[in-house]
Formats: C-alpha cells, sequence, structure tokens
C-alpha cells in the first residue's frame, strides 16, 4: 500500500507554497490519501498559510468575517495560497468565494473539517457490527457547527485515492479527494459543505496498479434510471410514516399462526386496473400503490411479494442481478415513492414482502465487482466467486465486512422502508460450493466437503438479526435441495429462516395436474406424497414466475384436456393448494388464468376476463382467499402434524383425496378432491363428527365457470356410521374434476 503523504514529505519546503516538490506532485497528479495534510489552513514558519487546489477557477479569495482577501495562484494547475499574519493564526473558520469566468461561487473549504465518523461508528464499522451501516457510509447529509453539507464515506482499504465527483465539481477528481482515516479499516471520508439532494455522484477511485475507476456508492439511496449508473444524494428523514397501526400489530404477530396468502409481483408488467398503459413508460410506485392496494385488497390477498426492486441495470434481469442494495430502482420514481408505495399498502392491510439477492451480484464495471483493484466484495478465486450460470460475483461471506454489508441491507428494508419480509433469493447456491459446478472445478471447505460454511454462518446471523430487530417479520428461503433445518431456530442448529419455498411440492403437484386425469390414479403418490416430510420445514407453498417462463408455458395452458377440463383442473389445483398446510403464493396472471407466459416487456391479459371461465378464475382466487382467512383450521397448525389428519389417500382408482385441516382449538375443515371428469354419485366418507356439514367451497359452481353439477348440495348430512377410522360417515355427491370443502354447521 502506498504510503502517506505525510510520512513521504521531507521536512524542508522547495518553494513558497510550503510543499516538498514530492507533495506538490502527489497534489498536482491526485495521488493522496490525506489531502488535508496540504489543503486548508496550515501553519509554518511564516505563520498562517491558507491552500486551495482548484484547477477549474480562475481566481479564488477567503472571507474570514472581514471581507474577501484575495489568495495568490502559485501554479498554473490552480493551486492557490494566502499567507496570513501569525495574530490571525486562531481565525480558522473563513469561506472560500471560487471565480469561474464570469461566474463565482460561495462556499465553505472541505478541508476545513476534521473527520466527522464518531469514534464509536468507527469501533462498529472496525469490528463488523455497525447495523446501521447506511446512517454512516455513503453519502449522508450532515451538519457541522451548522454547516450543512454532506458526509461521504466509503470502504476502500486497498485504493491508492479516493474522490467524489459529480456535476459539482465537474467530475473531476482533483477537487474533492478524500482522505483515509487513521485507525479504520480502509474508510475514506470527507465532508462537502453545500452539497444538497438531487445531486449525481460517484467515486472516483485509483487504484494500487495505478488505474482510475468511477464507481457507484455501495450504500446509494437512490440511483440515476438506466443506462445512467450514478448515485443520488437523497434525504430518507423526510418521509412521513402512517401506518403505526399497522407496524404495532406487526411486531405483535405471529406470522406462522396466521393467513398468509401472497401476491407475487413483477411490478413493470403487472399493468392491472387503474394503472395507465403509457408504451416505453414505466408507472410510478404511487400509481402502482393505489392500484395494487385495490386489487389485492378485493382480491383478499394478505401480501404481496415484489420481484427485486432494489437498484438493477438490465431490465431483462427481473432485479435479480442487483446493483443497488440500499436504493429502491429509480424506474418507478423516487424512495420518497416508494416509502409511499409501502404505506399506502400498510393502510390498506396489505403486507410488502421484497425478492432480496445476497447470493451473488453482477460484474458490470461501476458496480460491486472489483471495487477498489481487488476483490473486495467477491471471492479472489472464480472457484469461489465467479457464478458460470448467471456471469456473476459471489459474496465473500467469510470477509465480516461484506457480511456486515449485507446484513445492513437486510435491516435498512425492514427497519427503513417498513418492510414485512425478505424472500431470500437462490439460496441453494449460497449452501453449496459445488452448486452448478463440474467435478474440478470448486474449492471445497476446510474439511473436504462441500457445504459453504461461510454462508451458512452469514445466514444464521442474519436470521438471528432480522428476527430480534424486527420482530413479525418474516424471511423466507427460496432453498431447492434437501438442506436439513432450513426453517428452523439458530439454537437447534437450524439456518433460522421463518420458512422455506416448497420446491418439492411444486414439482410433484405441477407434474400430476399436468398428467390426463384417465392416468392419475397410477400417480396418485405424487399428489400425497409432500405429506411425507410437509412438517419438517415452515414451508410456504409458490406458484411462482419461475413457474411460467423459459417455456414452461402458463399454468392453465399445462393443465390438460380440452378448454373446459383445463379451467376445472386449474380451480382443483388451487382449492387443493389453499387446503393444504404451509402458507401461499400465487405469480401474478395465475389469478385470471392468463394464456400466455409471462413477458416482462408487456402487461397481464387483463382483456381475458371479458370472458366468463377466466373471471370464473378470478372470482376463485377471491373466495378461496376469503374462506381461507376467516377459517384458523386453514393457517393455524400450518407447521404441525396436530393441523391435519388424511380421511382417505388411498382411493386411486377413482383418484379421490380426502383430509381434514384442524385448528388449534381442535375445529375440522374438510377438503375433498375429485380429481378425473368423472361425477361421483352418493359417495360416502368418513367425517370428523355426526351432524349437518356446510359446504363452504365448491369449485365446480357456475359462478367460478363449473358445471354447477352439484349446485343443490349445500351441506351434507352425517350419520354416527364410522368410515376411514372416523366416528361419522357422510354421503356425497363429488362434481367433475371439483375439490370441495366442508365445515360442520
Amino acid at each position: 500500500m502506498k504510503k502517506s503523504s505525510k510520512a513521504a514529505s521531507p521536512a524542508a519546503p522547495a518553494t513558497g507554497h510550503g510543499l516538498s516538490d514530492a507533495q506538490l506532485e502527489a497534489l498536482l497528479s491526485c495521488r493522496l490519501e490525506d489531502p488535508h495534510h496540504l489543503l486548508g489552513m496550515h501553519s509554518d514558519d511564516n505563520g498562517p498559510l491558507l491552500r486551495v487546489f482548484d484547477p477549474h477557477a480562475t481566481s479564488v479569495a477567503a472571507d474570514f468575517g472581514h471581507g474577501p482577501e484575495e489568495l495568490s495562484k502559485v501554479h498554473p494547475d490552480g493551486l492557490f495560497i494566502l499567507s496570513r499574519p501569525a495574530d490571525k493564526a486562531k481565525e480558522i473558520n473563513y469561506e472560500l468565494i471560487s471565480g469561474y469566468g464570469s461566474t463565482s461561487v460561495r462556499r465553505h473549504d472541505p478541508y476545513s473539517f476534521a473527520p466527522t465518523l464518531s469514534s464509536f461508528d468507527l469501533h462498529l464499522i472496525n469490528t463488523a457490527d455497525h447495523r446501521r451501516l447506511y446512517d454512516v457510509l455513503g453519502a449522508r447529509l450532515h451538519e457541522v457547527k451548522g454547516v450543512k453539507g454532506v458526509r461521504c464515506v466509503l470502504w476502500a482499504p486497498n485504493a491508492a485515492r479516493v474522490s467524489v465527483i459529480g456535476n459539482f465539481n465537474s467530475w473531476d477528481g482533483r477537487r474533492h479527494m478524500m482522505r483515509k482515516l487513521i485507525g479504520s479499516l480502509g474508510l475514506w471520508e470527507l465532508f462537502i459543505p453545500g452539497l444538497a439532494t438531487g445531486e449525481y455522484y460517484k467515486f472516483e477511485i485509483r487504484t494500487a496498479a495505478g488505474q482510475v475507476i468511477h464507481k457507484q456508492d455501495p450504500l446509494a439511496l437512490a440511483c440515476e434510471l438506466r443506462p445512467g449508473t450514478s448515485a443520488i444524494i437523497s434525504d430518507l428523514s423526510k418521509i412521513r410514516w402512517n401506518d403505526d397501526e399497522w407496524m404495532t400489530a406487526r411486531a405483535a404477530s405471529e406470522p406462522l399462526k396466521s393467513p398468509v396468502s401472497i401476491y407475487e409481483v413483477h411490478l413493470g408488467s403487472w399493468g392491472g386496473p387503474g394503472v395507465s398503459s403509457r408504451p416505453g413508460e414505466f408507472p410510478g410506485y404511487r400509481e402502482l400503490g393505489r392500484a395494487l392496494a385495490r386489487y389485492c385488497r378485493d382480491q383478499g390477498f394478505t401480501h404481496i411479494e415484489l420481484m427485486p426492486i432494489t437498484e438493477h441495470p438490465f431490465d431483462l434481469s427481473w432485479g435479480y442481478q442487483t446493483t443497488g442494495y440500499f436504493a429502491p430502482t429509480s424506474r418507478f420514481g423516487t424512495p420518497e415513492d416508494f416509502a409511499w408505495f409501502v404505506d399506502h399498502l400498510h393502510q390498506n392491510g396489505i403486507g410488502v414482502i421484497l425478492d432480496w439477492v445476497p447470493a451473488h451480484f453482477p460484474t458490470d464495471e461501476f458496480a460491486l465487482g472489483k471495487f477498489d483493484g481487488s476483490s473486495l466484495y467477491e471471492h479472489d478465486n472464480p472457484e469461489e466467486g465467479y457464478h458460470p450460470d448467471w456471469n456473476t460475483y459471489i459474496f465473500n461471506y467469510g470477509r465480516a465486512e461484506v457480511a456486515n454489508f449485507l446484513l445492513a441491507s437486510a435491516l435498512f428494508w425492514l427497519k427503513e422502508y417498513h418492510i414485512d419480509g425478505l424472500r431470500v433469493d437462490a439460496v441453494a447456491s449460497m449452501l453449496y460450493r459445488d452448486y452448478s459446478r463440474e467435478n474440478g472445478a470448486w474449492r471445497p471447505n476446510i474439511h473436504g466437503g462441500r457445504e459453504n460454511y461461510e454462508a451458512i454462518a452469514f445466514m444464521r446471523r442474519l436470521n438471528e438479526v432480522c428476527h430480534g430487530e424486527a420482530p413479525g417479520c418474516m424471511v423466507i428461503a427460496e432453498e431447492s435441495t434437501a438442506f436439513a433445518k432450513v426453517s428452523r431456530p439458530v439454537y437447534d442448529g437450524g439456518l433460522g429462516y421463518t420458512m422455506k419455498w416448497n420446491m418439492g411440492w411444486m414439482h410433484d403437484t405441477l407434474k400430476y395436474f399436468g398428467i390426463d386425469p384417465v392416468f392419475r390414479k397410477y400417480h396418485q403418490n405424487q399428489v400425497t406424497f409432500s405429506l411425507v416430510y410437509a412438517f419438517h420445514e415452515n414451508f410456504c407453498l409458490p406458484l411462482s414466475h419461475d413457474e411460467v417462463v423459459h417455456g414452461k408455458g402458463s399454468l392453465i395452458n399445462r393443465m390438460p384436456g380440452d378448454t373446459w377440463q383445463k379451467f376445472a383442473n386449474l380451480r382443483c389445483l388451487y382449492a387443493y393448494m389453499f387446503a393444504h398446510p404451509g402458507k401461499k403464493l400465487l405469480f401474478m396472471g395465475a389469478e385470471i388464468a392468463q394464456w400466455h407466459e409471462w413477458n416482462s416487456h408487456t402487461s397481464l391479459d387483463w382483456a381475458t376476463l371479458r370472458n366468463e371461465m377466466h373471471a370464473g378464475i378470478h372470482k376463485l382466487t377471491a373466495a378461496l382467499n376469503a374462506v381461507y382467512k376467516a377459517e384458523p383450521a386453514l393457517y393455524t397448525e400450518d407447521f404441525s402434524h396436530d393441523g391435519f389428519a388424511w380421511i382417505d389417500c388411498a382411493d386411486w382408482e377413482k383418484s379421490i383425496i380426502s383430509f381434514q385441516r384442524i385448528a388449534t382449538d381442535g375445529t375440522p375443515l374438510v377438503c375433498i378432491c375429485n380429481l378425473t371428469p368423472e361425477p361421483r354419485r352418493n359417495y360416502r366418507l368418513g367425517l370428523p363428527a355426526a351432524g349437518n356439514w356446510k359446504v363452504l367451497l365448491d369449485t365446480d359452481e357456475g359462478r367460478f365457470g363449473g358445471s354447477g353439477h352439484c349446485a343443490h348440495q349445500k351441506s351434507v348430512q352425517a350419520v354416527a356410521t364410522p368410515e376411514h377410522g372416523l366416528p361419522a360417515s357422510g354421503v356425497m355427491d363429488l362434481p367433475p374434476l371439483s375439490v370441495l370443502w366442508l365445515k360442520r354447521a
């Protein structure tokens, strides 16, 4: 690492400006680790001396409160000095008046301010345990002794020099060089007086190898719209929240015991009712917030899950290649607009979950990769630090500062933007060192195994801290392997996630429902097997965007049979899903049975709702959500054997399955699935008790697009005749390709 200018300078100055040749060369060539040592007010043998380096200025004056005093230009590249009498040594407060041709700018001198980070902040940063890292790193509004400006702090331990550049200094790295803080592990700092919100900026870094690179602020609160890559100075303190009631209730909530029905949304292509369509333009957060709040309330969803809205450069990545871990994408508006979006949804009773991507980050030159010329955020070995599938870098979770950065990002969204949950993307790729790698192309752990111990330790800490500091929040793992205890507490040897996506259920269930009903009797185990492991984890059942892209087709098109059967099968799938143990997630477009595969460049095909079959699916989704939220049997014991009991899973000849969902207080709800087009008359089924059982839901109702085959059947009378190991039974008609939900009246 390059030694500081102070340490390298000779004792005797070579010229009248008080600098040695080495110091002058370092200043003019912008190669300083401590510009404050040379610039600003200093004392030499001749008394107080003010130095200002401004290559763009034609003149510079200083005002110490007695009127302007002109500085002498002592070097053509822009070095100005002012010698003052010895009795003026205590006058250290001044403003500069810099002339730029016909204009002048009055400002405080950035090099007249002492370091602004507190010793406590430095301690937390040095120990990699600053959970509000976003308050002190990056460019943040700050005030020093009544002077307002922006404090810029950057972690770049291997940089030879760092500057702040932007419109305010003509993007010239010579004008706002930062100092490397003594006693920190690679922090650079500069307070720039007069800087305010709305300014575009970047960091200019000279690497140890001498290369000059421009980097976006890793802790930027806002970024310019792509293809621009500058950060924008923002002030979140002006955001006003009106969701106190929601946040208080969230802190006291138990998500695992509550109804959770998630509507997964890609903001850029939703285009739902109330959103105007403007080709080539994105809708705004506020417009989307109003429309989504109304839509989700009407449809009965409890939460929305946003595909990543963390800033990203490439639309087709859908947000999964993040460059701004603290910045909501500017595609839809400002940070204030996004906060309004969340606040409005909360006021309408809708929670907000974000997809969050700590597994990898893109290789774009302006972003985190090779940040200070070294592998700072990523592993330096491609066998550990590079994802061949996604052409991305992998975070170095074993580096404490990197883990702290990611942890602070998670807390930032949960606490500063009131986000109710994070869905952590690609957890499997974090867990295994050999993920998607050929033999010999990965580096084993210290015990020769494939598990990534550093990533596991990071995730455990992440979940402990998030659940501790944001009570009631959810942290949900998208994890596709059989890794044990993903959603079990850390103290029990688990990873500590609130829930895990049940990818096995999704795969088996979609495969089963894609089979012609004639042959389903040979595959009944595919639709029942999930109950063998249903309570090993706290599962969320996802029918996500991943199932309607890359040639897989839409859900309705994956159903077998003619048009009527396709819709009937889809109705069965949804009703079976909502009755199955686990929280629910449905990707946008599924609730209207969109025919074509999802395309992120076009809005959903809302015109399909003019067709009664599509409108029927839409009505069914709302009905499922309504009954689901009203019946504790469907959600209070999602993760316990106490909440589920088979009635009959062995009637494979008729492709009928039946089971109970049981509430914490013992109240049962019965679900019967007839998964063939053959209606079953006078079907006897065991029931938990004699008496009248009301039909809460019949997916074959005419209003849902069904045949109305059993519209007359409003209830089932159970008698004390044992069947299927239960003390009572009832005779009922099962409509073709249908699901019935029964509850004792």
